[in-house]
């Protein structure tokens, strides 16, 4: 069995892990927005910034240690979900390392674009895209929204107030 892994480059070097700040405004301005513009422009603020998806190891198999104490022989790293009361269940996704470690310290960050979070969120039958749960501007993206961006489309506001997907020319004819 071969043991050997191979990692991708980042596809954003020298990230530092702290939130961009205009995606924290938009997200901020959305929060206590009345009309669907202040939502769009976080969605599409979400477009053009970095999330970071939070993992965290889960024990496959116990052991020992020689004096008697429960230890992780094997463990594997997990994408997180939340599962509310009624079933659903809502991937995170965080702005910046301050937001993801409000949330939970040891959790450790895998930097996305908002794409590929909706891919993963549609791949493991989850129906929401929750960013920021801890603060500062928490964020869900969900429905229509969420399937297009795991389509690969990303939302532009077009004129003010005014907002469309952006599709790559390959992908015109796919709903």
């Amino acid at each position: 069995m071969d043991h050997e892994r191979q990692l991708a480059p980042s596809p954003f070097p020298g990230d530092g892990g702290l939130a961009d700040p205009a995606t924290r405004r938009a997200l901020a301005a959305a929060l206590g927005a009345t009309d669907p513009a202040g939502y769009l422009r976080a969605v599409a603020a979400l477009c053009t910034a970095r999330l970071l998806v939070p993992v965290v190891a889960t024990a496959t198999r116990l052991g020992q240690t020689v004096g008697g104490l429960a230890s992780d022989k094997e463990a594997e790293m997990s994408v997180v979900m939340l599962q509310a009361a009624d079933g659903r269940r809502a991937l995170l996704g965080f702005t910046g390392l301050d937001a993801m470690h409000a949330w939970q310290a040891d959790a450790r960050p895998v930097a996305v674009t908002v794409d590929k979070a909706a891919q993963t969120a549609q791949a493991e039958g989850v129906t929401t895209l929750l960013v920021d749960f801890a603060g500062p501007h928490p964020l869900v993206v969900d429905g229509e929204v969420l399937a297009s961006l795991a389509a690969g489309r990303r939302l532009v506001e077009t004129a003010p107030g005014e907002f469309g997907w952006l599709v790559a020319s390959g992908d015109a004819g796919t709903p």
